[in-house]
């Protein structure tokens, strides 16, 4: 391996542990639930959800594991009513 790559996964590994480095904008992520996959998006600050409960309550299980999993590294959601 040759050196300038050395120093590029040092690096890597140097911004992976500098979680605040990173800030997501937009994505689309699948997750498989217990009974059907669901389709999750987060653009500008705001997720949305293709299952029935979020679209009744605003939040699911699945946004919420994607909060849990990126803890620290998205904005917290605004909840209404609160």
């Amino acid at each position: 391996m040759d050196y300038g790559m050395i120093g590029k996964i040092e690096k890597a590994k140097r911004y992976a542990q500098e979680r605040n480095r990173v800030h997501f904008e937009t994505f689309t992520v699948t997750i498989d639930g217990d009974n059907n996959a669901h389709t999750i998006q987060f653009k500008d600050g705001e997720w949305q959800c293709n299952c029935d409960f979020f679209h009744s309550r605003g939040r699911c299980s699945h946004t919420m594991a994607l909060e849990m999993i990126l803890e620290g590294m998205i904005a917290s959601p605004v909840v209404e009513g609160k």
